[in-house]
């Protein structure tokens, strides 16, 4: 067997798929809101594979190894169902139904030579073509490749084909399964790529065991297979040990957990099971529908790995309660704010572009249709708590769906899990199409690619590349939301004796966002405020106060203005960087697979200080942005003109802005 030929990652290969496979004057009709924050501020024994595994404290989860951006989940948008559970609780039938293998398909021809292939890396032999596996293989260098070989979920078209009776096919997936099991045995624990593939190769054997059944029209299980239900207890216990707590891989594998009580007929695993997801779900998503991973695309993906527990449970006669059905609702809400009026999520933390997927009686079902039916969301902008505020000029009430304008704002917590340091990013979309972007997810390779889509260098924020910063916390001071116009204020301390203050303004008719940063420091520094746009635009600096971008032959525009405010720009107060790798700059990636290089406009100071008041303005292709600025007294106005409308906004002595008309 290819266990004979089996040999060790070395430490460094171990190491990174631990760390890549494992976030004073109110105008009427205004409502001010002051934000949570400045209320108060102004490894266990491993057992043998018994067939009744003793039930550790489900409180405890066992840790991975502590290494940095820990990342176990499987990829939304690659990994995630087409359709979601469904909405009315399903009939108590005793069985567990098999999940599924989306995201990988290997042709049944690729399968029967024991050909292994996952993303946009050429499909590669891993066996002899008898189904004698060589499970060391890691020709790309991939976390994500060799975890998702272990996954065995790429023997899906091979069970399917089982099941509807191809024996051959059957024979030979079945003995690639069994392969596995023989040289990989209990503990797998030291293999980093094994481990965090457990709680779906725990599906496959599931699904593998109904195949056998079905294809060979039996109900019960073979004698030659009985090593399978012996691999399911040995799966099972693992998981018990191993369990990764609150986040969306520990709802997994208590799902696959519950899958193997329900099919092997064990209720002290279904009891489990239960247990770990109710404990689970009040961390996973809170009661604003925030999820705990800091991204919007893995909140998409908890809203249907909740809904296929809540399935699961059902289907196998255990009652799910009402708190998952609670905090699922919170979350399609919170979802469908945070969809764009491009009709896609927003893609902040690591996210892939992608469409949010329809539920029946949400409100995500009217974002998804992008509002030709469905429930519209009770809202058009909100503050999380979390640290996400989502906002739009409207649900296509006055004006078509896709032409509003959208933005998403981060602040909270230190980033964590699926998290950027993206605190005071803002991503905004105007016209039909994205103004303002978020760089994407970059996988999880450890290099500098995700080092940068990481950092705050690739977000909309003004960065202080002089010093050395770190993840940290971000307190929104205060927001205000008026029917035309929304206003916040957000603080932190990116660096030893570093402090970054934002103040932003959106405005509806004419749609535009200003900003005002404010950077200090005892010590002369760098102050770069980054705008990061999409691919397609092409920039013009036309003066140290503005840059126009635009994609040629497009009927839109965006103006991007540096006003003057307490300091004059310096002569090289724009610049622009595009497809830069050393260092990185200048890149978006709309999915882990493919980067592409895009702008990005620098409003530059050097000193102790900067005050850098920034305008982002789309306009029609023919349109022309002019501005006025003035002083009365202690307050600072800007005169807007975007094509025929005019605006005023007022610049507070404490850096706050509000809309005059």
């Amino acid at each position: 067997m290819a266990a004979q030929r089996k040999r060790r990652l070395g430490t460094t290969v171990a190491l990174t798929l631990a760390c890549v496979l494992v976030c004073g004057v109110a105008f009427a009709g205004a409502v001010f809101v002051l934000m949570p924050g400045a209320r108060d501020r102004g490894t266990p024994v491993v057992a043998s594979g018994s067939p009744t595994p003793s039930k550790p404290k489900p409180s405890t989860p066992s840790p991975k190894p502590s290494l940095p951006d820990s990342t176990d989940e499987p990829l939304p948008g690659v990994d995630t169902p087409a359709t979601p559970p469904p909405a009315t609780p399903v009939a108590n039938t005793g069985t567990y139904e098999c999940p599924g293998f989306s995201g990988i398909a290997v042709p049944v021809s690729m399968l029967m030579n024991d050909t292994f292939s996952w993303g946009d890396d050429p499909p590669y032999k891993v066996g002899d073509g008898k189904g004698d596996i060589n499970w060391r293989s890691d020709p790309y260098h991939k976390p994500s490749w060799y975890m998702w070989l272990h996954s065995l979920r790429w023997l899906g078209n091979g069970i399917e084909a089982g099941q509807r009776g191809d024996r051959k096919v059957l024979a030979h997936t079945m003995a690639i399964i069994h392969d596995w099991v023989q040289d990989n045995p209990y503990s797998w624990k030291s293999d980093i790529g094994a481990w965090e593939a457990t709680m779906h190769r725990t599906n496959v054997l599931l699904c593998a065991r109904q195949a056998v059944l079905t294809g060979m029209h039996v109900s019960s299980l073979p004698s030659q297979y009985a090593w399978l239900d012996k691999a399911l207890i040995d799966h099972a216990q693992f998981m018990i040990v191993n369990w990764s707590g609150s986040s969306n891989h520990g709802t997994d594998e208590s799902i696959a957990l519950f899958g193997v009580g329900c099919t092997l007929k064990k209720p002290e695993l279904k009891q489990l099971a239960v247990e770990r997801l109710t404990q689970a779900i009040t961390t996973a998503i809170d009661p604003q529908g925030s999820t705990n991973e800091q991204s919007v695309g893995y909140g998409m993906f908890n809203y249907l790995l909740w809904g296929r527990a809540t399935t699961a449970l059902q289907r196998c006669g255990s009652d799910p309660g009402k708190v998952i059905s609670q905090r699922r609702a919170a979350l399609s809400e919170w979802l469908a704010l945070a969809t764009k009026s491009t009709g896609e999520l927003q893609q902040v933390g690591d996210a892939v572009r992608q469409k949010p997927t329809g539920a029946a009686g949400t409100s995500l079902d009217y974002v998804a249709s992008l509002g030709k039916h469905g429930t519209k969301p009770k809202k058009r902008a909100a503050v999380f708590d979390a640290g996400y505020i989502f906002g739009r000029t409207g649900w296509g009430e006055t004006r078509p769906f896709t032409q509003e304008s959208t933005y998403s704002i981060r602040y909270g917590p230190a980033r964590t899990l699926h998290g950027h340091d993206d605190h005071m990013s803002i991503t905004y979309s105007s016209h039909g199409r994205d103004i303002l972007i978020d760089p994407g997810h970059s996988g999880y390779q450890l290099d500098k690619w995700q080092a940068w889509s990481k950092s705050a260098a690739a977000h909309n924020v003004m960065t202080i590349p002089s010093a050395t910063t770190a993840s940290v916390q971000t307190q929104l001071v205060r927001a205000a939301i008026t029917p035309t116009w929304e206003s916040y204020s957000l603080a932190d301390s990116p660096a030893p004796d570093v402090t970054r203050k934002r103040d932003v303004l959106v405005l509806k008719d004419p749609d535009l966002i200003i900003t005002l940063d404010r950077g200090q420091s005892p010590t002369s520094q760098r102050y770069e405020t980054l705008w990061h746009l999409a691919p397609d635009q092409k920039v013009t600096v036309q003066s140290p106060t503005t840059a126009i971008a635009a994609k040629p032959g497009d009927k839109s525009k965006t103006y991007l203005l540096q006003i003057p405010y307490q300091q004059t720009p310096p002569s090289d107060g724009i610049t622009v960087v595009q497809g830069q790798q050393d260092p990185v700059q200048g890149w978006y990636y709309p999915d882990i697979f493919h980067r592409q290089s895009a702008p990005v406009v620098k409003f530059n100071r050097n000193g102790t200080d900067a005050t850098i008041l920034s305008a982002i303005v789309p306009a029609g292709s023919s349109e022309t942005v002019t501005y006025k600025t003035r002083t009365i007294g202690s307050m600072f106005f800007v005169d807007l003109t975007v094509g025929a409308r005019k605006t005023t906004v007022r610049v507070l002595p404490d850096g706050r802005l509000t809309r005059i008309n």
